[in-house]
């Protein structure tokens, strides 16, 4: 079983920037591939980033060249860098680890972008 906790939101404005982290639990955190999702209000949960067991990353075109997702092994850790952020950015954001049948939600942390 592994657990996830996320942290880093918080309300910035427009242009600005925040850290997502989310700390897991458990053990062989290695093995497992990472995503950030994000849910605004009346919308469908989106995927933004992930990054796989062996470090590759990918983004949703709404976010590239503005959010970096990396990961630290050693502290268990996924987090997600977001610069340049938008009004549209608003929305609660999850961390997601899987790895074959496992699959395991954070339980989220919100993001408002407002002036």
């Amino acid at each position: 079983q592994v657990q996830l906790v996320e942290s880093g939101g918080g309300l910035v404005q427009p242009g600005g920037s925040l850290r997502l982290s989310c700390a897991a639990s458990g053990t062989a955190f290695s093995v497992y591939n990472g995503n950030w999702y994000r849910q605004a209000p009346g919308k469908q949960r989106e995927l933004v980033a992930g990054i796989t067991n062996d470090g590759r990353a990918s983004y949703a075109d709404s976010v590239k060249g503005r959010f970096t997702i990396s990961r630290d092994n050693a502290k268990n850790t996924v987090y997600l860098q977001m610069d340049g952020l938008k009004p549209e950015d608003t929305a609660a954001y999850y961390c997601n680890v899987h790895f074959g049948e496992y699959d395991y939600w954070g339980q989220g942390t919100q993001v408002t972008v407002s002036s």
